[in-house]
Order: structure tokens, then C-alpha cells, then sequence
């Protein structure tokens, strides 16, 4: 897996400990990108942190199955996913008010094995990256049916009033356009867990296809605008 300059073999390569940003309702997955716009003090602190490292950030979802703990301690550092998703720092832009504009580029997922003791006001973790995910796509690839998620993927932009960049769908690969496809979906917080959670780019393509078809299905949708 190649990420910035940085290219990843195997799990044996990825760090043991790294900060961890849970962010409700995002998904970042292998060879996806997303864009961050920091400004809280123990993220940009966060940020310091990773990029006097291994640049490396995993991004993990708060437990949304749980009830809502009135303790302050719980509401500051509520319970993680056991999954998230390690990302490398690969460019990042100052704003000039005290902001950060970064990009993550998704490396692999990993299972978070425990915390460990806070930096700076920001959460570390022990976890272990799913070496799985560093491993040529080529054949995965093979299994996914692009046309029926190709299909899916239309009909919700009709449904929804919304167009896309067709020449730069046609150019991804398919590991590439199921996991940005996902990334992009306007799911919430437990379909984002189960495509960052599916076994496999078959599976993930799969799910996402399911998701869509239920939503479709309940005349949901009411955004519009263009997707990209």
C-alpha cells in the first residue's frame, strides 16, 4: 500500500501506537483520502505529534449501541469502535487563523487493543493494523461486480438529483471507486462501521449496494448537487 512517499508491505511496518481521532460518522478506508479541517488545540497538537513521527492518525468512530453517558469524563472521551482505519499524513496547509487543513490518506484498518495514556489532551491507543490490507487488490478486484454497484451507485444520483464525474469514474479502479464511493455514501454512523468492517472489496461493494438499495427503496434521499 502506497501512501504519500510512504509505501506499507506489511503489518510488521505499521506503528504500534498512534494517536487516535474519533470522528462520528467518518470513514476512512484503504487508498481512500480525506480531507480534515483541524482547529480544536489537542487535534492540532495531535497533529504536531504525528508529524514529528510516522505521520500515521487512526481515525475511529465513537460506540454508537451505547447510551449517552452524562459524565463529563465519558462525554470528553466517549467509548471507541474496535475498528478504525490508520491514515498517513501526506500534505497539510496553513491557514493562517489557526487552523490546519491536512489530508489523510487511508493506509489499512486496524483493531484497537486498548488506550494508553493521553498526550497533550489527545487519545492514544495500542492497536493492530489488518496486514490483509496491504496486499495487492488485484484479485479482490476481480470478485467485486462494478457494472451491478456502477448501476446502484446511478440510480441513487437520479434519485437524488445529482450528477458525477463519469470519465474520472470510468479511470478508477475498482478497489479505488468501491472504498470512495463508501467514503462518500450519506449513511449514518453504524452503515459507515459496517462497510469499514466488511471482510473483503467484494463484501464492502456488497453492503454498499444493500445500503443503497434499502435507501432507494424508502424514497429517502432529498439532496441534490454534483458528486465528484
Amino acid at each position: 500500500m502506497k501512501a504519500g512517499n510512504a509505501t506499507y508491505s506489511t503489518a510488521t511496518e505499521l506503528p504500534e501506537t498512534v494517536p487516535v481521532f474519533p470522528l462520528t460518522g467518518a470513514l476512512l478506508l484503504p487508498a481512500g483520502n480525506m480531507p480534515l479541517n483541524i482547529f480544536e488545540p489537542r487535534y492540532l497538537a495531535m497533529f504536531e505529534h504525528a508529524l514529528l513521527g510516522d505521520r500515521m492518525i487512526g481515525m475511529v468512530q465513537p460506540r454508537f449501541d451505547l447510551e449517552i453517558s452524562k459524565d463529563e469524563e465519558a462525554t470528553e472521551n466517549p467509548p471507541l469502535c474496535e475498528v478504525g482505519c490508520l491514515g498517513r499524513i501526506t500534505a497539510f496547509q496553513e491557514t493562517g487563523d489557526n487552523r490546519l487543513m491536512i489530508n489523510l490518506a487511508g493506509v489499512c484498518r486496524f483493531r484497537l487493543l486498548e488506550e494508553v495514556d493521553p498526550v497533550s489532551g489527545f487519545r492514544m491507543a495500542r492497536v493492530k493494523g489488518f496486514g490483509d490490507d496491504l496486499a495487492d487488490t488485484s484479485d479482490a478486484e476481480k470478485q467485486v461486480d462494478r457494472d451491478g454497484l456502477l448501476h446502484t451507485f446511478r440510480q441513487f444520483l437520479e434519485a437524488n438529483d445529482m450528477e458525477a464525474d463519469w470519465e474520472g469514474v470510468r479511470e478508477a479502479s475498482t478497489e479505488t471507486l468501491v472504498n470512495t464511493l463508501s467514503m462518500m455514501s450519506p449513511y449514518g454512523p453504524a452503515e459507515k462501521q459496517a462497510l469499514l468492517e466488511a471482510p473483503d472489496l467484494k463484501t464492502r461493494a456488497e453492503t454498499l449496494v444493500a445500503i443503497t438499495e434499502i435507501a432507494l427503496a424508502r424514497n429517502s434521499g432529498d439532496a441534490s448537487g454534483t458528486l465528484q
